[in-house]
């Protein structure tokens, strides 16, 4: 997903037994960490890569990416996004494909 600084990404509850918890943000980006079963609102403050799990789900590799402006920490998403895979169960290539296609 790709979005401009500035813009905010809601995450809209529709199972009590999900959330949204950031991972890895640019420098200077505020993090954040939902709660299971909670809608909430993220700024997107800073240009660069966002990481972001479900966190009772991250063994399968429920995460995702969000690419706001130019991803100026690509180099570091792509580091963090290879350590991380080593702590998958299951999907191990799906947040490296997320973060492959930065551009």
């Amino acid at each position: 997903m790709k979005a401009a600084k500035g813009d905010t990404l809601k995450f809209i509850k529709t199972d009590p037994s999900h959330n949204s918890s950031s991972f890895f943000v640019p420098k200077g980006a505020t993090a954040w960490k939902g709660k299971p079963d909670e809608e909430i609102v993220v700024k997107l403050d800073a240009e660069g890569i966002y990481m972001y799990q479900c966190d009772p789900h991250k063994p399968m590799a429920m995460v995702g990416v969000v690419q706001v402006g130019k991803p100026v920490n690509l180099d570091d998403a792509k580091k963090e996004a290879a350590a991380y895979v080593g702590t998958l169960a299951m999907n191990k290539d799906r947040l490296t494909r997320y973060v492959d296609q930065a551009k």
